[in-house]
């Protein structure tokens, strides 16, 4: 580890850190984790781990008259094969609310993961310390937003002046589940994901429950979010159930109604928005599973494809727009015995139109630019125009 060369030095300590369910001790700091270890026992398995503990949204929040702040960080590269390498992780430096610095940690250990069948191996690496100077003078927030696709363990924080953690925003809770577009896939660094444009812009503080590959109708996860505070509550669902093939129209709709319920058992009148999937032509009539194109693999290029046939969906096969049209109808069920549930259609997000004019570069996720425009959209239409109903603006 670098020799400390500030004035005040402290260990990440759990109120400094906002936007994770729990925090994990490793022989190092601090690891973030976005499900509670119970919940991460009822399905022990790899995509979702990795998912999980990718800090999106989660975030360093103090106050200090600090010009130079450091932050010692243990992050975990991910390398896939023969890909070219992925980009460091970035981590956005706030100021009063201000985005005013990037940082990235080029070391750290290194997970090499086989593309075809998901199996990883992490070779150990160093702690990094992370500098940010020329600070503007006098008391002010800094939130230092970790990296929403690299898992990191949180170690120290250094200063030319005494840091105090700040225990409540004094804002509304805002919970957010939904899958990879969710936590940020495409995106460029933390605050530029969709959820966090929109909290932004809202003035919310955000719960960012959205996990790679893994919004699957899962009942621990829907456990997790009935014992968590939360003011408002949003849930995109869909895209994750068509990749994986995970059901037939069959078990949709129940499955549906058993998530809302368990949510409801802890959060019966808490404004509830149901969010249908974004635009995404492979799977707007085609059914799953998505895979790998094999053939762009070869080439270093990762793209996705839909292995279903349209002729499928007569047997059940779900859709995105099979699941639209369904999840509209659940949530007209249930509405008048629950004035607090709403629903809004994803393309309304991000549509046909849009995908002409930033079309998704492995047809599957937004890039930078669609994540902007989508959390603009939501905090407008769910916020503002009050598509969680009464009171969530």
């Amino acid at each position: 580890m670098p020799n400390v060369s500030l004035s005040f030095s402290l260990p990440i300590t759990p109120d400094l850190i906002h936007g994770a369910v729990e925090l994990e001790r490793t022989e190092v700091g601090l690891l973030p984790h976005r499900l509670p270890a119970w919940a991460r026992a009822q399905y022990p398995d790899a995509q979702l781990a990795l998912a999980e503990a990718q800090p999106s949204g989660v975030r360093l929040v103090f106050r200090t008259r600090a010009s130079t702040v450091e932050l010692d960080t243990l992050p975990t590269k991910r390398r896939y094969g023969a890909m070219a390498p992925r980009p460091d992780g970035i981590y956005d430096l706030l100021v009063d609310g201000e985005l005013t610095q990037q940082a990235s940690a080029p070391g750290g250990k290194i997970m090499d993961i086989d593309v075809l069948s998901g199996a990883a191996k992490v070779q150990p690496g160093d702690v990094q310390r992370l500098r940010f100077a020329g600070l503007p003078p006098g008391d002010k927030t800094i939130e230092i937003w970790l990296p929403h696709d690299e898992t990191t363990e949180l170690v120290a924080l250094h200063a030319d002046a005494p840091i105090a953690p700040l225990a409540a925003l004094g804002q509304r809770r805002w919970l957010h589940h939904g899958s990879s577009i969710s936590q940020g896939s495409n995106a460029t660094n933390p605050t530029g994901i969709w959820p966090a444009v929109a909290a932004r812009l809202a003035g919310v503080d955000l719960l960012n429950l959205g996990f790679g590959g893994n919004a699957l109708l899962d009942p621990f996860t829907a456990r997790t979010i009935r014992n968590l505070p939360a003011d408002v509550i949003s849930l995109k669902l869909g895209i994750n159930l068509v990749n994986t093939d995970a059901m037939r129209l069959r078990a949709f709709g129940p499955a549906v109604h058993g998530f809302l319920d368990t949510i409801r058992e802890g959060h019966p009148t808490t404004p509830l928005l149901v969010i249908s999937p974004t635009w995404c032509p492979i799977h707007e009539t085609t059914p799953g599973p998505t895979m790998f194109d094999g053939k762009a693999l070869e080439k270093g290029t990762l793209l996705f494809r839909a292995l279903g046939n349209d002729a499928e969906r007569r047997q059940g096969k779900l859709t995105l727009g099979v699941i639209r049209e369904q999840l509209q109808k659940i949530v007209q069920q249930r509405a008048p015995a629950d004035a607090n549930i709403h629903y809004l259609d994803g393309s309304a997000l991000y549509g046909a139109e849009d995908n002409a004019r930033y079309p998704l570069p492995d047809e599957l996720h937004p890039e930078a630019e669609a994540h902007r425009l989508i959390g603009e959209r939501f905090s407008a239409l769910a916020f503002r125009a009050g598509a969680f109903g009464k009171g969530a603006a």
